[in-house]
């Protein structure tokens, strides 16, 4: 048997990928997530008299608690197996990996099971988005200086 004999039997034997439909569903999953950021960001402008602009930071972190909410009773898991990559929206995204992480070591302890292996994901995320920050706001330091740019 030679490689595209091979190769053959290996395409008849997978199963076929609905391309079509995963993508349709990853859209509407990612959509209906990024439509409730945008209805709680208009909450907190509403209710809260926030700016566009000073509503993202709670808009955000009420997008991480509630996909940690719904990651800790299974839902977020059935959302992601449903949608696919739509689930994986970075601020849902990003909370529901955190906990899955904490919760597959809770055996091991509250410290050192969950608060530990919490921060495995988090803590470079948290390190790479200071640093990046850091730099970012240093080279722009750096270019109004000189004169480069204004701001």
């Amino acid at each position: 048997m030679d490689q595209k004999q091979f190769e053959k039997i290996v395409d008849e034997q997978n199963p076929k990928v609905p391309l079509f439909v995963n993508t349709l569903k990853a859209f509407l999953v990612g959509g209906i997530i990024c439509t409730i950021g945008q209805l709680i960001t208009f909450f907190y402008m509403r209710f809260f008299s926030f700016t566009e602009k000073t509503a993202a930071g709670p808009t955000v972190a009420t997008m991480v608690f509630i996909a940690m909410i719904l990651t800790g009773t299974g839902l977020y898991k059935k959302i992601s197996q449903f949608g696919g990559a739509g689930s994986a929206v970075p601020v849902t995204g990003f909370g529901n990996a955190v906990i899955s992480a904490s919760m597959e070591h809770r055996t091991e302890g509250y410290v050192l099971g969950v608060g530990g292996n919490m921060f495995k994901l988090a803590g470079s995320v948290i390190v790479f988005g200071v640093l990046s920050a850091f730099f970012v706001a240093l080279i722009k330091t750096i270019l109004v200086k000189m004169g480069v740019i204004s701001w």
